[in-house]
């Protein structure tokens, strides 16, 4: 995690568009800041705009112990396959975000013993 604080760091906004390629999603990033823009499923019930944002924090289990002790819901793990991030979570206004530990790129392989 970079910089002195600790404190989380804004990585990913993922906003679901009906105008885009009509093979798949388009994703985007200067580096560092990544942009996803999601293809909408015609059949899908997700509404457009903003679906989800994420956040490179230092460590994910004490990060969900102050969301919950915060008053929000304990943030549930992400599918394994879903390499992005490895927890969900939802503010009090019901907006999703993204919380890793990793990075938005996926877990690090382990290094060789």
């Amino acid at each position: 995690m970079d910089g002195p604080t600790g404190r989380p760091k804004l990585r990913h906004l993922a906003i679901v568009a009906r105008d885009r390629d009509p093979d798949r999603s388009c994703f985007l990033s200067d580096g560092y800041l990544s942009l996803a823009l999601i293809k909408h499923q015609l059949d899908g019930e997700t509404p457009i705009g903003m679906n989800h944002f994420g956040f490179h924090v230092e460590d994910t289990a004490v990060t969900s112990e102050a969301l919950v002790a915060a008053g929000t819901p304990k943030p549930a793990e992400r599918f394994t396959n879903r390499p992005f991030a490895e927890y969900r979570a939802m503010d009090p206004e019901g907006n999703w975000f993204d919380l890793s530990e990793h990075g938005f790129g996926g877990p690090r392989p382990s290094s060789p013993a």
